[in-house]
């Protein structure tokens, strides 16, 4: 099975956008990821449907939203309106996780939960069987380009676990840190989806890095 590849859009070229979202329709990347960010649940703003809307219109891949935002669920209709694949909201910023969840899904789309590094995936156990995907954070959120967090590792085996005993069919995500030596690594522990962004968008040959990083699946369950 091949692993799942989500490039960040934080990390494109947004003095020449349309070319990055060209290479990514040429790709073989699964989704795009794009952070949605506030200024109050992480230290930055990056960019709102001013932004997400236009390129929803030309993005051939299925949009991986995910909101780094106090208040996601106001988001929800709008979200769905562009035509989203998946809404990945916070768990630390929902405190009716179930009900926002199933918001989600009645809007049409995939619903997908993120954990901060410091949040364990305990926290998850009555909730696993409702979402789609698990997104982990491998950095803390906010900005792009930061130092893998050694720890993400022994969570994505934890979660794997608790996905295997509550039954459930979510996939584990991965956001922060991965390249070329991280990335193996979280597959072998149990990752599904990779989202990646200065490792592909600053590559020599950004197609090249994502078909290999979809190639990882393959070459570590043989």
């Amino acid at each position: 099975m091949k692993t799942l590849v989500s490039p960040s859009l934080l990390s494109a070229d947004f003095t020449n956008l349309k070319a990055d979202i060209d290479m990514i329709n040429r790709s073989e990347a699964d989704w795009l990821h794009m952070d949605i960010m506030d200024g109050t649940f992480v230290p930055n703003i990056s960019f709102g449907f001013s932004v997400l809307e236009p390129v929803a219109e030309i993005c051939k891949k299925p949009l991986d939203v995910h909101f780094m935002t106090i208040t996601p669920d106001q988001w929800i209709a709008k979200t769905a309106k562009l035509g989203a694949m998946m809404m990945n909201v916070h768990y630390e910023a929902c405190p009716h996780l179930n009900r926002t969840i199933q918001a989600i899904h009645d809007a049409g789309m995939k619903a997908g939960v993120t954990l901060n590094p410091a949040t364990p995936v305990c926290m998850l156990e009555d909730i696993i069987k409702e979402v789609d995907m698990v997104l982990l954070m491998s950095v803390n959120p906010g900005f792009g380009g930061q130092t893998f967090i050694e720890n993400t590792i022994d969570k994505v085996i934890a979660l794997r676990r608790l996905i295997q005993e509550k039954d459930s069919s979510a996939l584990i995500e991965i956001d922060g840190g991965v390249q070329d030596e991280t990335a193996p690594r979280l597959v072998k522990a149990g990752a599904d989806v990779l989202v990646s962004g200065s490792y592909i968008f600053k590559s020599k040959d950004p197609l090249a890095t994502i078909h290999d990083l979809r190639e990882l699946g393959e070459t570590i369950s043989l």
